[in-house]
């Protein structure tokens, strides 16, 4: 599988505050010119069920992402992250692989267990159950991809013979990075997966975290060096960091949720002028950080088209 290294992506704003709803069709226009302005990937936030008061509309990332595709020849389609118990495996891995293949190859995939119970209450797939389903759906997907045949007996499936075809158009398969914060899911990102994806991480943190999920691989005796991980980060540009600090911390205070057992924090952010900007993101870089995906600032075409004209040129040549 390729490697992630100085490669840039972007959010994409699929869940709004209500009353504010989603446009889907503005959101395929918007995928179109993030290819435009030469982003290398696009990455959509997935939730069937997104908070109560307040709460959060949400279109459904993957239905999403099969339009962006339809529209696009060169972006890659992401997940930022899939809940994965929440879907079946069996029904997943048919529609990843269509997917994979109306893209011709341009799945890249970041998957996690997820921690909304109120969520998986209503699908109906047990809360405290949602590590182990994770494990076994993982497994399910990555088998139906590559093997001819799939036989085993899971906890929730049993499949004495299953055949499916097509195929992904990526070999072996799509490349999937595994989301979240604590140990044992850090390993499952470093053994079970093909990297990891953090969300809202200073550069410090990013580090120690990646330490661990590179020594976990080591010790299942895989090469760490062949591991990929994204960084989603917040960012806000301005004449300085004093001119947008306050703006982009009451957005992210409103907007965005944090787990209490994680390093992800709004401290994150990427804040200043250009040049301030880049500094920031340089130290994420050489924390270790292969692909930055930017969460610019209430999605403001401004911004993005900043980042895009101004700041990743001058990061795509950075070397640690």
């Amino acid at each position: 599988m390729p490697g992630l290294h100085n490669t840039f992506g972007i959010a994409a704003r699929n869940f709004t505050s209500h009353p504010e709803m989603p446009d889907v069709r503005a959101l395929v226009d918007y995928g179109v010119r993030m290819e435009e302005l030469g982003f290398d990937s696009l990455w959509v936030w997935d939730h069937i069920l997104l908070g109560v008061e307040p709460s959060f509309p949400v279109a459904e990332s993957l239905t999403l992402l099969t339009a962006i595709a339809a529209r696009t020849k060169r972006i890659k389609l992401s997940t930022g992250i899939l809940v994965l118990p929440l879907r079946n495996p069996v029904v997943l891995a048919k529609q990843l692989a269509t997917m994979d293949q109306l893209s011709e190859g341009r799945l890249l995939l970041a998957m996690a267990a997820g921690w909304y119970k109120r969520e998986f209450d209503a699908v109906g797939v047990p809360f405290d159950q949602r590590g182990k389903i994770m494990d076994e759906n993982l497994d399910i997907l990555k088998r139906f991809w590559t093997e001819d045949m799939v036989k085993g007996e899971w906890t929730h499936h049993k499949i004495p013979a299953g055949v499916m075809y097509p195929k992904p158009v990526q070999k072996p398969r799509p490349p999937i990075l595994i989301g979240g914060y604590v140990d044992r899911v850090l390993k499952r990102a470093g053994v079970a997966g093909d990297g990891w994806l953090t969300y809202f991480y200073r550069a410090e943190s990013f580090a120690k975290s990646w330490a661990k999920v590179r020594d976990f691989a080591k010790e299942a005796g895989k090469d760490p060096d062949t591991l990929m991980n994204g960084s989603q980060l917040p960012i806000m540009v301005g004449k300085s960091r004093a001119a947008v600090e306050s703006q982009m911390m009451d957005w992210l205070g409103k907007e965005w949720d944090y787990a209490s057992w994680s390093d992800s924090t709004k401290d994150s952010a990427i804040l200043g002028t250009v040049d301030e900007c880049v500094a920031q993101l340089e130290e994420h870089l050489a924390a270790g950080v292969q692909k930055l995906i930017f969460v610019p600032y209430k999605y403001e075409m401004r911004q993005i088209e900043i980042i895009a004209k101004e700041i990743m040129p001058r990061l795509k040549s950075f070397k640690a």
